[in-house]
């Protein structure tokens, strides 16, 4: 059964944000780890495009998120959490913020991408041009890289897809090489 499909049954055909029922698509809750329904999110084209583009969300529009926080599902409460860490400068989004709990695995999800953060705290990962990385981007490796700890060493012209970002250091970003999780260091890598 497809992702689509799966979420349609378990949304009953509904924006699992807002209920609308008109213009359903699967939103992917970034970093995506496994990928599945357990990772995914039935949004209307309206909440996945505010999603998507920070600074345009309608905040009357995300009041919705005072039920669908509260849902049984990891993915939906992730969403909920970063869309109301983003508008929590209006004040009514950090009181619903402040009413939620996540086990450890779960707020880490949600942390993930840095939503919420003050801007003076997050890390900004540059590639070797300067362009910003962000989690779930593909890069291409510039230079042989050794990978510590084993004989493998990562060539040159390796592409790393779906990276994640280390959020204690901008110099470093996480990526799979090989079927093997490696750190790699920004300077040494192009977005692609």
């Amino acid at each position: 059964m497809s992702i689509e499909r799966e979420l349609n049954k378990r949304s009953g055909s509904k924006c699992e944000l807002c209920g609308n029922t008109e213009n359903l698509k699967v939103y992917q809750v970034p970093p995506i780890q496994k990928g599945g329904i357990d990772e995914a999110v039935m949004t209307c084209s309206t909440c996945f495009d505010q999603i998507e583009n920070p600074g345009t969300e309608d905040l009357n529009h995300w009041r919705c998120l005072n039920d669908s926080m509260w849902s049984e599902h990891a993915a939906v409460q992730v969403v909920s959490w970063r869309m109301l860490s983003r508008l929590r400068s209006a004040g009514w989004p950090q009181e619903l913020i402040d009413q939620m709990y996540f086990d450890e695995d779960t707020l880490a999800w949600a942390q993930a991408t840095g939503e919420g953060e003050e801007d003076e705290s997050k890390f900004i990962h540059r590639d070797s041009n300067g362009v910003i990385l962000e989690v779930g981007d593909s890069v291409v490796l510039i230079k042989d890289l050794k990978v510590k700890g084993s004989s493998m060493v990562a060539k040159q012209g390796t592409a790393v897809r779906n990276i994640r970002l280390d959020h204690e250091n901008a110099e470093y970003i996480e990526g799979k090489v090989d079927g093997q999780t490696i750190v790699i260091i920004t300077q040494y890598v192009k977005k692609l």
